[in-house]
């Protein structure tokens, strides 16, 4: 999965200032500033940047390994004193040939949907998880409460009302990545209207006073009709490109296997033999990792 890292990372907050050899996340609605070679990511240090640029509002973001990283905070519309700041780069679509991604090492502004099945590992998550930050810092201008712009807090990674006093943390979401066994069969959907579409498992977000076991019944129900018994827990994923904490299990059927799709989640679902799985699913994902499992016979 791509937050499987052979380096450190180390997301603990701290105050600090970018030098000349941090790295520099910059992001706007329309991807991360970012050089590409040889479909690799890479990203600019802050010395590299102008004048204008450094003169952005940072936050540490975190550390991977050895390299410090830090994410320009700026609003889209805010004016165009703003966006002048930021470096003059076309998006891989303006390429001459689309799909493949140009060379020779210049910047781009990358979309998540490029970027994810690009390397290097770590370039990824970095992008990923600014990604994330980013939309938190964003969402978090002002107080939900009383309406009073927020400003960040002196302790902790969190964002403080100083009029009222709330206090709210990065936005995480707990949901579940649900494999449902029937023997040797897995049972497989795919997504109704959106963007992804090869083949995944059953998915959904906890729900409030739920047991996060209860979302995986419930879930399982809600799309596909099917009951479910005998569930494990398997493994977690931070899947930061929906601001999700992953909960994956394997379960089995109970009961009858006909299934009654619900059309406003799923476009299709159905029983796959294990010779019979598709290869058409996500290589970075937990949903990719469990059905290769079954498919593999490691899932037990």
């Amino acid at each position: 999965m791509f937050q499987d890292l052979d380096i450190r990372y180390d997301n603990a907050w701290r105050r600090a200032e970018p030098s000349a050899d941090s790295v520099a996340l910059i992001r706007r609605e329309d991807g991360i500033l970012a050089e590409l070679t040889d479909g690799r990511l890479a990203f600019p240090r802050f010395g590299q940047l102008s004048p204008a640029a450094r003169g952005l509002e940072w936050r540490y973001a975190f550390t991977l390994g050895e390299e410090t990283y830090f994410l320009a905070q700026w609003e889209e519309g805010t004016g165009p004193e703003t966006a002048d700041r930021l470096p003059d780069a076309p998006h891989p679509a303006q390429c001459a040939h689309r799909g493949s991604f140009p060379q020779g090492g210049r910047l781009w502004w990358v979309q998540s949907k490029e970027y994810r099945n690009l390397g290097p590992k770590d370039a990824v998550f970095a992008a990923a998880v600014s990604e994330s930050l980013h939309r938190w810092y964003g969402a978090t201008r002002f107080c939900g409460r009383c309406g009073k712009p927020m400003t960040d807090s002196d302790t902790e990674r969190a964002r403080v009302c100083p009029d009222c006093g709330l206090t709210v943390y990065p936005k995480i979401c707990p949901a579940v990545i649900v494999a449902v066994t029937h023997g040797d069969r897995l049972l497989l959907t795919k997504y109704q209207g959106r963007a992804f579409k090869r083949y995944a498992l059953v998915a959904g977000f906890a729900e409030i006073g739920e047991s996060i076991e209860d979302t995986v019944r419930r879930e399982v129900l809600e799309e596909t009709g099917l009951r479910v018994k005998n569930l494990r827990y398997y493994k977690s994923q931070p899947w930061v490109f929906t601001d999700s904490l992953l909960f994956g299990f394997r379960c089995e059927l109970e009961g009858s296997d006909e299934i009654t799709i619900q059309q406003s989640e799923l476009s299709e679902a159905g029983w796959y033999r294990r010779e019979e799985i598709p290869g058409d699913y996500s290589g970075i994902s937990l949903t990719g990792e469990m059905i290769e499992r079954f498919k593999n016979g490691m899932d037990d």
